[in-house]
């Protein structure tokens, strides 16, 4: 039984890691490929980059509370499969997209699929024992660092070989995890504990009323989703406020990503497993908060590049944060609303993918401009301070509420 339960957290993770491989592959070369379809210029090509990346957040958005809940019902192994098979179709679409309509569909589908990390989530809590749940949710960060560490490198080699030639690979891989997963993944949910499907509580709203249920869950759900609009500060302006402060390259850009993906899959796989176990979740919560605090602030008043570098170390520290919110959580719902709770949080997460980019843009196209009262570029960086002070004073009261 453990054997299995052990390979079916391997399937997932290695679920994660390729999709997270497929999203870093397209950084680097989605603005190539936008302007080969439409002709237009890079300003321009970021404006429908932008598009891009809202039309799969929403989709998102709407689909993670749903296939949460099916998978509730049906279980965990037939809706990652399904999962699986879309984002292979999706990466399809990308490589073979002759107009700028196509690659829209294609992120549609990809953000539908995309929210196959909502039943990930939720085979990861059915397969693990409450004590070690915040550590296994700590191995879906190490999957997400290796593949923003691995992605963008593919893309980057690949190219030269022609602008679709990532996408193909992207695909390859996913449709081979699907073929893997379709004779191998064994399904983590008892049939027990499997409930019926309700569209009442499959869709954001109707899922986010469920929370009340739950005292402790509500404002750290909303801390989490505070948190995950603050990221957008790094996330979406990182290249335009390294380009505009120290005059880095795309090649210095990527190295950086690189780095923070290699500290992130440090903190994630190794640190978390020994800090969570030993201060216990509600501390690694507040320290990680904190961390946010510094890494932000630190980002904002850099005055030369290596420094970046260095204030990445206790930003990626701060990673330990997601997984011990998790840890508490999932231990407040029962087994057959695991779907439904990671669902939520993953509609959360594509919330603020949609609310953040706009966010932090603004902010820093306003306080980059010719008229901007004050030249700040690291104005999204201290938004994203502030955000995070108040997902502080939010937690510590949400803590209060929650007994181990």
């Amino acid at each position: 039984m453990n054997e299995k339960k052990n390979s079916g957290v391997a399937f997932i993770l290695v679920t994660i890691l390729i999709d997270c491989i497929g999203f870093g592959v397209i950084i680097p070369i989605m603005p190539d490929l936008i302007r080969e379809l439409t002709g237009v210029t890079l300003s321009e090509a970021s404006e429908y980059g932008g598009w891009l990346l809202i039309a799969y957040s929403i989709m998102q958005f709407i689909f993670a509370p749903i296939l949460g809940a099916l998978s509730d019902k049906l279980g965990r192994r037939p809706v990652l499969l399904i999962s699986l098979f879309g984002l292979g179709v999706d990466y399809v679409f990308l490589a073979f997209a002759p107009t700028i309509a196509w690659l829209f569909v294609g992120r549609i589908l990809a953000g539908i699929s995309g929210a196959s990390i909502t039943t990930a989530s939720a085979y990861v809590a059915d397969v693990s024992p409450p004590e070690k749940r915040a550590q296994n949710f700590g191995l879906i960060g190490v999957a997400f660092g290796v593949g923003f560490i691995i992605g963008p490198v593919i893309g980057g080699l690949f190219s030269q070989y022609g602008v679709r030639v990532p996408f193909m690979i992207a695909a390859g891989l996913s449709l081979l995890n699907w073929l893997y997963g379709y004779f191998i993944l064994p399904e983590s949910l008892k049939k027990e504990n499997r409930r019926n499907f309700d569209w009442k509580r499959a869709n954001p709203i109707g899922a986010l009323k469920q929370v009340k249920r739950y005292p402790a869950l509500l404002g750290l759900l909303i801390s989490l989703f505070i948190l995950y609009v603050s990221a957008q500060a790094t996330q979406s302006v990182w290249s335009y406020y390294t380009l505009e402060k120290f005059g880095w390259n795309s090649r210095d850009v990527g190295y950086s990503i690189g780095f923070v993906g290699i500290t992130v899959a440090i903190v994630q796989g190794g640190l978390i497993r020994l800090i969570i176990p030993k201060i216990g979740n509600k501390k690694s919560i507040l320290m990680g908060l904190t961390l946010y605090v510094i890494g932000f602030i630190s980002f904002a008043f850099a005055s030369h590049g290596w420094m970046m570098y260095a204030f990445i170390v206790p930003y990626a520290l701060a990673g330990i944060t997601g997984p011990a919110i998790q840890g508490i959580v999932s231990t407040q719902v029962a087994a057959n609303e695991q779907g439904e709770l990671q669902g939520i949080m993953t509609g959360f997460m594509s919330l603020a993918s949609i609310i953040g980019p706009l966010l932090m843009s603004y902010l820093f196209f306003f306080f980059t401009q010719k008229n901007a009262p004050i030249y700040f570029p690291g104005a999204p960086f201290m938004m994203g301070a502030f955000l995070t002070c108040i997902a502080i004073l939010i937690c510590r009261q949400a803590l209060k509420k929650h007994h181990s």
